[in-house]
């Protein structure tokens, strides 16, 4: 059992990281939807990454180059996974007409206007929340980061839990991971990491921003459901990034009055 949960954790680190993983590990398809319960230990290890790297910057930089060189940690990392699913939604969504449009557009590998503009403001925005947490205190901000990157991942999870997959292309990575069952039970143990953070923070204001970010996700759902029936991969990944900006803004507006 240990085996197969740890080959279960290493396909998820293949799939959502650019980390490496052991030579001994061989990918099976059957691992591909239990692997999905991993998905916010993922981001447990990319907001922990995200936090050292933060606060060991901080001892020889200014707070603005440490959020800098924190944020390139991630996207590092990451392969720019979501930040790239963002994109290819704010160019479909944006530019097309009707759900097959919105597909297509997406589907291409070209960035349009609406991709460019939009993740540079969401960075942008990002950048300057983070800046507003360690102005807190660099303990918010850095558990800030691992709570952020912890619960917009599950949001993800989530929308891939209440909706269907849309793309009917079997060459999506997204569909190889969904097309078997997706069980209350996956979705279950995934929370238990989200909690862990929680736990260990043990504040209202993180919990309630939680709550808020979860109410962004349900808008979303709903837009995107209303647009194309359902989501893609580039949804969770605009999902993950919206979601993580609005924990962090959240934060920091009931700072002031909590």
């Amino acid at each position: 059992m240990i085996r197969r949960e740890w080959n279960y954790f290493l396909t998820a680190l293949l799939f959502f990281t650019r980390m490496p993983v052991p030579k001994s590990y061989q990918y099976k398809e059957t691992y591909s939807s239990p692997s999905s319960k991993y998905l916010t230990l993922i981001g447990w290890i990319v907001g922990g990454i995200a936090g050292v790297v933060f606060y060991t910057a901080s001892l020889l930089f200014s707070i603005e180059i440490a959020i800098v060189l924190s944020m390139i940690s991630t996207v590092f990392f990451t392969g720019a996974f979501h930040e790239d699913g963002f994109a290819d939604v704010c160019d479909g969504f944006g530019g097309g007409w009707g759900k097959e449009s919105i597909l297509k557009i997406m589907k291409d590998s070209t960035v349009g206007a609406y991709a460019l503009i939009g993740t540079s403001l969401l960075l942008l925005l990002k950048f300057n929340a983070l800046v507003a947490l360690g102005e807190i205190n660099n303990f918010v901000l850095v558990f800030g980061l691992i709570n952020g990157h912890t619960s917009s991942r599950f949001m993800a999870l989530f929308l891939m839990y209440t909706h269907s997959y849309v793309r009917e292309d079997e060459s999506s990575k997204v569909k190889t991971v969904m097309e078997r069952s997706f069980s209350l039970q996956v979705l279950s143990y995934s929370f238990l990491f989200v909690l862990l953070p929680f736990f260990l923070i043990q504040s209202a204001i993180f919990l309630v921003a939680f709550l808020i970010s979860y109410l962004v996700q349900i808008a979303l759902a709903f837009y995107f459901n209303k647009q194309i029936g359902g989501y893609t991969g580039d949804c969770l990944g605009a999902v993950q990034q919206v979601t993580e900006v609005v924990f962090y803004l959240s934060i920091i507006a009931l700072w002031k009055y909590m």
